[in-house]
């Protein structure tokens, strides 16, 4: 049986809900890439068509694509990115400089992101989004957010590892 975690108090978990599958992240890293049709999704993965349209299903129906119709007969539909597919790709960049990093066997970047405003290649690096300086797991408590509910199912309750929140 497979675990719901779209209801636990974690982002992280919620994430995994839509996320956490190991095609998901394929896909988005093709349709960022620009590849919109199902047959080019497949084609590019060689994932199979039932699976493919499972997860194509599952991101429309998240948020992160949109499907838009291109031909009427026989209908067919390409895959947009919303905006909350576009908000992914820090993640994907994230992943990516991370795996080049680590899992690259010393032969660097497979992929390259170049800044073409800029006119260099770039990496990602996750910064704290008030003070910019790069976010290190020492340098991090984990609190009770306003986000966290009242009730929680005691096997799924974060609270215990977590700081209270700071009193206001």
């Amino acid at each position: 049986m497979k675990r719901n975690f779209a209801d636990w108090p974690c982002s992280v978990a919620r994430a995994t809900q839509l996320l956490g599958d190991h095609w998901v992240p394929l896909i988005m890293r093709d349709a960022v890439q620009g590849v919109r049709r199902f047959d080019d999704f497949q084609r590019s993965l060689g994932v199979a068509r039932n699976i493919l349209s499972d997860r194509l299903d599952r991101l429309v129906e998240g948020g992160l694509l949109e499907r838009k119709s291109y031909q009427d007969r026989p209908p067919r539909s390409e895959y947009v990115l919303t905006e909350m597919g576009r908000d992914l790709f820090p993640v994907l960049a994230s992943l990516a400089a991370w795996g080049d990093r680590w899992l690259d066997g010393g032969s660097g970047a497979p992929v390259a992101l170049h800044d073409e405003t800029r006119g260099h290649d770039m990496r990602a690096s996750v910064v704290c989004a008030e003070c910019g300086e790069p976010i290190r797991l020492a340098d991090v408590e984990f609190r009770v957010g306003p986000g966290y509910p009242d009730e929680v199912d005691a096997h799924y309750d974060l609270r215990p590892r977590l700081a209270p929140s700071p009193q206001k």
